[in-house]
């Protein structure tokens, strides 16, 4: 028993370490933009501009551009929104009323009002709020109002469209990155469930089961890092030939989470056949290693370096193999794990580019010639 959970504590230490190593891969560059940014922002507001607390600037650039690399224009602008806003308000009332706990909670919330008036994105609110914060705590009362606070946040912001504008993260890099594990982990768990199906292995059916509820999260990864990609190739001219590219992955965004939601699915059926003490089909695990090749060669072809032709054919060669089962059995749960292959089958093609239309006729094609060769 100690064993078991010393080797399940030194797997899932693994998992997390590897897990960071990947997100300190696609967001490391991020990282030195905005180190840089905040440096920069602090040195040109207290040794160019010569301003007072000039902590304002880089606590600005660091919001505007942050760890999440996706819609960074519209941060900056609501960074410096929010920014003046809770100066303004905070400035004024200091003078009106002094500083304690009952001016920092009128101030909150009057800075977080009017913030609301103008839009309610979170990000401009809380910039409000915390912008108001600092001030009435870090302003004496008899202080004077000064734009000097409110100079050095867009200073900050300024840096930081200037630092995302100049040198920009290379967005094919980034959901290249960030697709990748995806589709390794989702092709080994095909191959865990075949192994399962094939030795009749519950436990190993179970497990693969508890690996495919991880993924969830790298597809979230994903589709941030995707929209990241597309507004830093518009925005930035020397990025700009990504989008094409970037049009592979939009389109099979969708199709990737279903195929890894039917992958879940079908690790659950898996698991359920074997628990019960099912017979499973013959050619269903074969079928399953088709659709293992099929999402590496769909990754190639992702990535530039393949033709959508193999992937397609392995897709196509699981349906056929899967089909061909329901000669011999017509029971609920070969139907069941069959439809899941078939259903994982149709989002591989559409990933590929195909449309709904193309890729059900292809596998209706595909299940055709297995009835035939019955």
């Amino acid at each position: 028993m100690a064993e078991t959970k010393t080797a399940d504590a030194v797997r899932i230490l693994r998992r997390r370490l590897a897990e960071g190593g990947r997100r300190l891969r696609v967001h490391g560059w991020a990282v030195v933009q905005t180190s840089v940014a905040a440096g920069l922002a602090y040195f040109l507001a207290a040794f160019v501009l010569g301003n007072d607390q000039p902590f304002f600037a880089p606590i600005a650039a660091v919001i505007s551009l942050g760890l999440t690399i996706g819609q960074r224009g519209r941060r900056a602008f609501e960074t410096s929104l929010g920014v003046a806003l809770g100066l303004v308000v905070a400035d004024l009332l200091v003078l009106a009323i002094g500083t304690g706990p009952l001016q920092i909670t009128l101030v909150v919330a009057l800075a977080m009002a009017a913030a609301l008036m103008i839009g309610e994105r979170t990000l401009l609110v809380n910039q409000a709020a915390i912008s108001a914060i600092l001030v009435i705590v870090l302003q004496s009362p008899e202080g004077s109002f000064s734009p000097d606070r409110l100079i050095n946040a867009l200073v900050g912001g300024g840096v930081a469209l200037a630092i995302n504008y100049l040198f920009p993260v290379d967005p094919e890099r980034v959901v290249r990155r960030s697709a990748r594990p995806i589709l390794q982990e989702l092709a080994g768990l095909l191959e865990e469930i075949a192994a399962a199906l094939e030795s009749g292995d519950r436990e190993r059916a179970e497990q693969a089961l508890l690996k495919a509820r991880e993924i969830d999260d790298r597809v979230r990864g994903f589709e941030e890092a995707l929209a990241a990609g597309y507004e830093t190739a518009r925005l930035s001219p020397t990025r700009r030939r990504a989008l094409r590219h970037l049009e592979l992955y939009a389109g099979a965004r969708t199709r990737i989470d279903l195929a890894v939601i039917n992958t879940r699915v079908l690790a659950r059926g898996a698991a359920n056949a074997l628990r019960r003490g099912d017979r499973v089909p013959t050619g269903l695990p074969e079928a399953v290693r088709e659709l293992a090749r099929s999402v590496r060669a769909l990754a190639g072809y992702l990535e530039g370096d393949a033709e959508p032709d193999e992937a397609r054919r392995h897709a196509l060669q699981a349906a056929r193999e899967a089909t061909a089962i329901l000669r011999e059995r017509h029971d609920l749960a070969a139907s069941v794990l069959v439809g899941q292959v078939r259903s994982e089958a149709v989002d591989i093609l559409r990933s590929t580019g195909m449309d709904q239309a193309s890729a059900l006729a292809a596998l209706e094609e595909a299940a055709g010639r297995a009835s035939e060769v019955g």
